[in-house]
């Protein structure tokens, strides 16, 4: 059997709950679930979420009812295991750390008892698995910040964070896709667009893969932004074994 349990969520939703805790494996697991259903779908079913720790699965009420829904969604799933893709995907997002784009990078290394350089070093030495996407278009919630890193969100939260902006927040870092209100500290800013409306895929990655921060020169992110604004510039992606 598979080794979810089924909630309510609504009317015409469900929940797939794998985990309490967030981990690698359980985010795997999710996506797998999702892939499945995605490949053979069950009628009725409108939209998948996939979320740390569950997956939502909506449906039309009219086509399928609930019963019906989780035994055939249990059916699907029975034999569910973790994916072992072999292949990790990894989307380089180059940043500008400290200065006028990073204004709380001073108070994340106080509270992390370590100079600014030894922050930026540290916060752009892993690949970070994208656990899952909300919040915003292009939104990721990170897993594998450093606990040396952790740093309590600010007490009163930005009414404006620009778009591109790389913030910490509690154990959790990120990158901002567009101008919004936060309370994350941020520690510098991308010149590249997570989400853009008019590009063919309008979101650079999706759960599952990892995001690579890379420490960049302000001259290097003006260069980047007028690539961007010409239309010329070329994202890095790479693949990797797993």
């Amino acid at each position: 059997m598979a080794a979810f349990d089924i909630t309510i969520a609504g009317d015409s939703a469900i929940n797939l709950e794998f985990a309490k805790t967030i981990s690698p494996q359980t985010s795997g697991m999710i996506r797998v679930a999702a892939q499945t259903l995605s490949d053979d779908p069950i009628p009725g079913v409108t939209e998948l979420v996939p979320t740390f720790c569950s997956l939502m699965v909506t449906y039309d009420p009219r086509t399928i009812g609930y019963d019906e829904l989780c035994q055939r969604v249990r059916g699907k799933l029975r034999n569910l295991a973790a994916a072992e893709s072999g292949v990790k995907r990894i989307v380089v997002i180059p940043v500008c750390y400290g200065g006028e784009f990073g204004p709380d990078l001073h108070t994340v290394s106080e509270h992390a008892g370590m100079s600014e350089q030894d922050v930026i070093a540290l916060h752009s030495a892993h690949d970070y698995l994208i656990d899952m996407l909300g919040f915003l278009p292009g939104f990721a919630y990170l897993g594998g910040l450093d606990p040396r890193l952790h740093t309590p969100r600010l007490a009163e939260p930005r009414t404006e964070i620009p778009a591109g902006s790389v913030g910490i927040g509690g154990a959790q870092t990120g990158i901002y896709p567009l101008a919004s209100p936060g309370g994350w500290q941020i520690i510098g800013r991308s010149p590249v667009r997570p989400y853009d409306p008019d590009r063919e895929q309008p979101i650079l990655y999706r759960a599952g893969e990892y995001l690579r921060f890379q420490p960049i020169t302000r001259a290097q992110y003006d260069a980047i932004e007028a690539q961007i604004a010409a239309g010329g510039y070329q994202y890095d992606i790479i693949v990797e074994e797993a």
